[in-house]
């Protein structure tokens, strides 16, 4: 396949380019979609074919027998991250925000705790307190440029309520790949205040050269007690729709009180979703994420240069997803002004920094994961509306 082709998904019930006119003002006749984190490509053909075979056969009943389908996750972590995993450590849940909610859920009692180092995935504020928990903002430091942890301040900032903390690895919005010493220090600061650990890693398989990711169960074997491991198919081979994710736990007492909640749920998973995982997961599927990858390297290097060479603006290197995160405070603008520049100007609809957390203030999110065409279209009009400072 071609990523270069340009695919018209006005009209198809698709949040991203059917809902931005009505949320951010952005006309949907020239509009330059680049909020919701998907992506604006066909999935492979991998999964293509599996789907048809589902449609030829006619019949839509209830998914049976998942030994093949758990094979191949536990084949892809080990192929693909050196990672092992059982097949009885897996639970698949309705997608990643369905499973962070359940491991808030399952592992926490409301009033408790729950902490992010932010900016972070903004849906992972919204269930916490949608469960009537409080979000504990860790703000990262800025060190030319990148996201760095900020351990000391964390310590004091903990006030014994805390029972949990979120992982975002890689890093979105910020594209950071963590090191193994800074993911040590997240298993040190875990065990030190007695965090539940959920590492949400479903960017994990795009990450770009001359970085590489480490699940965090590869990284201290004496958190496995605390450790709550969540990858999926979904991101990675943009079939979000399927809506499946996988909670992975080693520990059996975690694996029993993650279970008795699905159970008393009554959660089961979406067979498409089941099908379409299986069918990725796979040599096929392995090389068309490598294809995509170095396409996404591509437009990441087009993006930012074009964006860099903005008198105010500056785009943070991405070392993982396709996700840009902007910072605009060099414009001396309020965030007001910048905003409207980008949405009413260049007409490009933008996820908004401060729905990140603290830290975010100063930011857009640029979703780079489309044709080169929008991506050098997007450059142009971003320049065009800032001129006055060139």
């Amino acid at each position: 396949m071609s990523f270069d082709e340009i695919i018209d998904r006005r009209g198809s019930h698709c949040v991203k380019w059917d809902m931005m006119e009505k949320l951010y003002g952005v006309p949907e006749t020239d509009g330059i979609a680049m909020w919701v984190a998907d992506m604006d490509f066909r999935p492979p053909e991998v999964i293509q074919d599996a789907l048809r075979s589902l449609i030829d056969h006619g019949i839509y009943g209830y998914f049976g027998d998942d030994t093949k389908y758990k094979a191949a996750i536990a084949w892809w972590m080990d192929q693909r991250h050196g990672w092992h995993v059982e097949p009885d450590w897996i639970f698949t849940t309705h997608g990643l925000v369905n499973g962070t909610a359940m491991c808030v859920d399952a592992f926490s009692q409301p009033k408790d705790g729950i902490v992010l180092m932010t900016p972070v995935y903004h849906a992972f504020a919204k269930v916490i307190n949608a469960a009537g928990r409080e979000v504990i903002e860790c703000e990262m430091a800025l060190e030319d440029g990148r996201y760095v942890l900020d351990i000391a301040a964390w310590d004091a900032q903990m006030k014994g309520h805390e029972t949990m903390l979120i992982l975002c690895s890689p890093h979105n919005p910020g594209g950071r790949v963590w090191t193994r010493a800074e993911l040590q220090d997240l298993a040190d600061f875990a065990k030190r205040h007695d965090l539940i650990l959920v590492s949400d890693e479903i960017h994990h398989d795009l990450v770009f050269p001359g970085h590489r990711h480490i699940p965090m169960s590869t990284v201290d074997p004496s958190i496995t007690d605390r450790l709550v491991m969540m990858t999926a198919t979904t991101k990675t081979f943009n079939i979000a729709g399927s809506h499946s994710g996988n909670v992975i736990i080693e520990d059996p007492d975690l694996r029993a009180r993650f279970g008795a909640r699905m159970a008393a749920l009554g959660l089961s998973p979406n067979s498409f979703g089941l099908f379409m995982a299986t069918a990725a997961y796979s040599p096929e599927g392995a090389a068309w994420v490598d294809d995509l990858v170095a396409y996404l390297d591509q437009n990441r290097k087009a993006f930012d240069a074009g964006v860099n060479a903005i008198p105010g603006l500056r785009s943070m290197a991405l070392e993982a997803t396709y996700l840009a995160w902007v910072d605009f405070s060099g414009t001396g603008m309020e965030m007001a002004d910048f905003t409207k520049r980008v949405e009413q100007d260049a007409r490009i609809a933008v996820n908004h920094g401060p729905t990140f957390g603290k830290g975010g203030e100063s930011f857009l999110r640029f979703n780079i994961a489309t044709p080169r065409a929008r991506v050098d279209e997007a450059v142009e009009r971003l320049a065009k509306a800032f001129d006055d400072l060139q």
